[in-house]
């Protein structure tokens, strides 16, 4: 039986996300377990597999075969709409862009990311730099490609990657209130704190291997299936593998067990909804998480909303106290509810608060587009940086590696990616607000550490949309309204001030 055009694009689609699975893995393996020395030969593959996608991608055949098929797309149902507006999408965005630029590409990602692991451990920028102009450099000739493809400015065309219809304008007016909201908000936050006795501290040290049998035993309760996924240490914490073999990372402090767990259950958000995508779907388009922002959400609904409360701690203290060996009033409920929402400006975002959290990823959004536009160098980057901290936080790094050097983001060449995790905070407050309106049983279920029915309206209600819907439809549908930052901030108020 002779294949319609729609049916021969699935196929090759799905051929198309198995590479992906492909490299996702290798990916996890330069992160995590790969020599040093092999960084070239890693970045070579990466760059073969990444090439030869995009040639297939790009073939003649497939945009006769797209031609073909949106010729009856009013006949379609939903998903499979969805599905070939979705492969119109990528096969837009992969032929902007010439195979030979796509293979550069990777392999400077590739290379600069094994560089800035060295650099960032040594405090050593301008031994990135060569690399970082080299990712940069072609970061801004595929950026020119896809504006001109797509009819975007060049910073939207890349941030379409990541968050589909993102446009930096909506953003910039998002960033702009919230810079303006933040200042004083934290001083209110910060007079309020000071004018209560201090939480009482918890003193290490906190063994390795009893953070992570903690950390396994909590991702267990939050529903993560370790026959299908894994955890392991990185420079980085991420989220990574395959479409069915799902890979966490964190890194560990003796010191401070909170920061590894706590990232832990971040990670495991991310990976809640990539095991819960729409089975049907798999290796389609369609089946793909609907952008980053909406994933940022749910690793922010299960480590900001849910696992900081005081909800899930009061279920969380003697477990941990059981773990640690912990005794006396640190280990109360409360002690550990003040702990995990102690508000504090400081250097590194991934162990940011929730209050000043918004504010390191302002900085970045403002940084990555002036180095795009040419308005900023990489030399003039470190200050620039530390001159930010300085007005948007009132600290200044005193290094390199507690500045610009902190994030992976850069020089692995995701640009245009920083503002997804603000629009995820928001999200995951909307959707927070309205699943426990919607399902009652959930706060109870946290202090019971029963984290089924907050996973049961999320994967009815995020999870399983697939990219079906934009972040703003899917928002409408579980919450009643688009993405609202005025939630946002309302739950910052309640948490921190009432």
């Amino acid at each position: 039986m002779t294949e319609t055009p729609l049916q021969e694009l699935e196929g090759r689609f799905r051929r198309f996300g198995l590479m992906d699975d492909v490299v996702g893995i290798l990916d996890w393996d330069q992160a995590t377990t790969m020599p040093h020395g092999s960084a070239a030969g890693r970045g070579e593959q990466i760059a073969a597999l990444q090439g030869l996608q995009h040639q297939l991608m790009t073939e003649p055949r497939m945009a006769d075969l797209l031609d073909a098929a949106e010729e009856t797309a009013a006949d379609l149902t939903p998903w499979p709409a969805a599905n070939l507006r979705e492969m119109r999408r990528q096969h837009t965005h992969a032929t902007a862009v010439p195979t030979a630029l796509v293979e550069a590409q990777a392999k400077a990602d590739a290379a600069c990311e094994i560089q800035w692991r060295s650099a960032r451990e040594n405090d050593d920028y301008e031994s990135l730099r060569p690399a970082l102009e080299d990712v940069l450099r072609l970061t801004r000739e595929a950026a020119a490609a896809k504006s001109a493809a797509l009819g975007l400015e060049p910073y939207d065309a890349l941030l379409d990657l990541y968050e589909p219809g993102g446009r930096a304008a909506r953003l910039d007016t998002i960033f702009t209130d919230l810079a303006a909201f933040l200042p004083g908000f934290l001083d209110d936050v910060m007079a309020r704190q000071g004018a209560r006795p201090a939480p009482v501290p918890l003193d290490g040290p906190f063994p390795i291997e009893r953070q992570e049998a903690v950390a396994r035993r909590f991702m267990k309760l939050i529903g993560f299936d370790f026959e299908r996924g894994r955890l392991d240490i990185s420079h980085h914490p991420f989220c990574g593998g395959s479409t069915i073999d799902v890979r966490i990372t964190t890194r560990y402090d003796t010191g401070d067990f909170t920061s590894a767990l706590m990232g832990v259950l971040h990670e495991t958000g991310h990976a809640m909804y990539e095991l819960g995508r729409p089975a049907d779907w798999l290796h389609q388009p369609v089946g793909n998480a609907g952008g980053m922002g909406l994933h940022e959400s749910q690793s922010l609904i299960v480590e900001m909303q849910a696992c900081r409360s005081l909800d899930f701690l009061t279920f969380a203290a003697p477990v941990l106290a059981e773990t640690f060996e912990g005794t006396g009033d640190g280990w109360t409920p409360e002690n550990l509810y003040r702990l995990n929402t102690r508000v504090k400006p400081d250097f590194i975002r991934v162990d940011a608060d929730e209050v000043t959290y918004p504010a390191h990823i302002i900085l970045r959004y403002r940084l990555e587009r002036a180095l795009l536009q040419g308005d900023l160098t990489l030399a003039d980057l470190p200050g620039a940086w530390n001159d930010g901290m300085a007005e948007l936080l009132g600290i200044r790094p005193p290094s390199d590696r507690l500045g610009c050097l902190q994030d992976i983001h850069w020089p692995s060449g995701a640009w245009g990616y920083f503002p997804t995790y603000t629009i995820g905070a928001m999200a995951a407050a909307q959707f927070f607000a309205a699943a426990r309106e919607a399902a009652p049983e959930i706060v109870p279920g946290l202090r019971r550490g029963d984290f089924a029915p907050l996973m049961s309206w999320l994967r009815d209600n995020v999870h399983s949309k697939g990219s079906l819907l934009s972040t703003d439809q899917v928002l409408e549908a579980a919450t009643g309204r688009p993405l609202d930052p005025a939630i946002y901030e309302a739950h910052l108020k309640a948490r921190y001030l009432d």
